[in-house]
């Protein structure tokens, strides 16, 4: 049902977007000033739309991690990305006791597995063991970010692009 009407919304929001297209043509003749602006624009095309099942995606940022072990390992907190967009690592919160003694660490992307995320109770599972995660060096914003990886899965980032 939810599918049906979200396909009716995108059927009206395109056409309707047609019809302002059309709205837009003042007819004007290309020599005259009014056109002269619109002329170097070419319209917007419509953006796509991609319809993800319920149970297909999951946010993550607070949701708890484990061990391979079952050990607590904390909670994501923020998630890294690189000049193009695409995600490099995770932050977590790591240690402590209720937010007091805690400190964030910096994981992988690739260290990370999302198998078992169903719903908000399910953890994210992290292929590091707890003392791996311990002597990590802190994340601290406006620093370099020093990222702890699963064995031979880290590349260097190259800021000089």
């Amino acid at each position: 049902m939810r599918i049906g009407i979200l396909i009716v919304f995108l059927i009206v929001g395109l056409s309707g977007s047609a019809v302002t297209y059309a709205a837009d043509d003042t007819g004007a003749p290309q020599g005259s000033r009014a056109a002269a602006p619109d002329a170097a624009k070419e319209p917007a095309r419509p953006a796509s739309v991609t319809v993800i099942g319920a149970r297909d995606a999951h946010g993550i940022l607070g949701r708890e991690v484990r061990s391979a072990a079952n050990e607590d390992m904390g909670r994501i907190v923020d998630v890294i990305v690189d000049r193009e967009g695409s995600v490099r690592a995770a932050v977590i919160d790591f240690g402590g006791f209720l937010g007091v003694g805690s400190r964030k660490i910096v994981v992988d992307w690739g260290a990370l597995r999302f198998g078992g995320v169903a719903n908000k109770r399910d953890s994210i599972t992290l292929e590091l063991t707890k003392a791996q995660v311990s002597a990590a060096p802190e994340y601290k914003e406006d620093s370099p970010v020093i990222v702890l990886g699963a064995a031979g899965r880290l590349q260097p980032w190259d800021f000089d692009k």
